[in-house]
């Protein structure tokens, strides 16, 4: 493959960039030298963002507000799940931890993946809010 490279430095990754962005236009085929080339540049930029460009999966609180909003629901959607106006307010503002079975409702109807509602999060510190 010519001219392929490994990606270290931001200047490699710049690089990288623009010699890909020539196939955006013009998908070269599967199995092709350009399409080798192609998979080859994408595995390096994807490898150089993941080490140097993480994306954190948010907390399941943010996750529930982020679907909430792209989804146009309001707070009583998500008491409508988890069976009551107060658990859902005090879930949102971070007093009540998510329950086990909440993590389940909340996955089965809203699919909201449980790998992420499962993770640890801190909770509001009440000595803090009174």
């Amino acid at each position: 493959m010519e001219n392929i490279r490994p990606i270290r430095t931001e200047d490699d990754y710049e690089w990288a960039l623009a010699e890909i962005a020539q196939y955006f236009d013009h998908e070269p085929e599967v199995g092709s030298p350009e399409g080798d080339r192609f998979d080859v540049l994408a595995t390096l930029i994807e490898n150089y963002e993941d080490k140097h460009y993480p994306i954190s999966a948010p907390d399941p609180v943010s996750a529930i507000r982020a679907h909430m909003k792209m989804a146009d629901l309001r707070q009583a959607a998500l008491a409508s799940v988890l069976g009551s106006r107060s658990r859902a307010s005090e879930v949102l503002s971070r007093k009540r931890p998510l329950t086990i079975e909440m993590i389940q409702k909340i996955n089965r109807e809203w699919h909201i993946p449980a790998d992420i509602l499962i993770q640890p999060y801190h909770l509001a510190d009440s000595r803090r809010l009174s």
